[in-house]
């Protein structure tokens, strides 16, 4: 199974195969350790490495290893019109997400952020995707890899928007799926997987 680790706008793809026709770097694993440190130099000059390796489960689970694992959940919320809700945090367009709490399901974590982050009360439709997010938290002062489940949400709730600003956020809107698709291409690949996943 491949396994895609993204640096916000940076990615690192591990694999069974080579890919062939891309500007990735490759790396293979026979070549020795495949650790964060020697990932996050190359990616000081490149945006995508490959880890070819003939177990990528494994070669992805020794790099997870080296990083605090944590769960978050968030979605797509989708109106009676067709609209979709976005937010706008720390200068990008983004999705409403957050840290699973202790004995909360996904679905359930997902209701909630969405309700903390934008005012908005959904209910989860269907699962829609996982994506992998790799950085570093000054708060505690570790590298954390964030698996977030994402869930498509309908609400026919009409309360105001209100923005979690504490959380960094500056604005929630509802967005036509014109106005969706042209957010979501200045948006984190992570969230660009999400819309992909919701148009399939």
């Amino acid at each position: 199974m491949e396994h895609t680790v993204y640096f916000a706008d940076k990615s690192v793809i591990f694999t069974r195969t080579a890919p062939a026709g891309t500007d990735r770097v490759v790396v293979a694993v026979s070549d020795g350790p495949v650790s964060r440190t020697k990932i996050g130099k190359i990616l000081e000059t490149n945006n995508t490495v490959a880890v070819v390796a003939d177990d990528p489960d494994a070669a992805f689970a020794a790099f997870a290893a080296e990083f605090t694992a944590v769960e978050a959940a968030g979605g797509v919320v989708v109106d009676a019109r067709g609209a979709w809700l976005m937010i706008h945090r720390n200068g990008r367009w983004d999705l409403p997400k957050g840290h699973v709490e202790p004995g909360e399901s996904l679905e359930a974590c997902a209701e909630r952020e969405i309700a903390e982050e934008t005012g908005v009360a959904a209910h989860v439709v269907r699962p829609l995707c996982e994506t992998l997010h790799a950085y570093w938290f000054p708060k505690t002062a570790r590298w954390e890899l964030k698996r977030t489940h994402w869930f498509e949400l309908c609400t026919t709730a009409t309360s105001a928007l209100r923005p979690q600003t504490e959380e960094g956020i500056e604005l929630v809107v509802w967005c036509t799926p014109d106005e969706a698709a042209e957010h979501v291409r200045e948006a984190f690949p992570t969230i660009r997987c999400v819309a992909r996943a919701m148009r399939e």
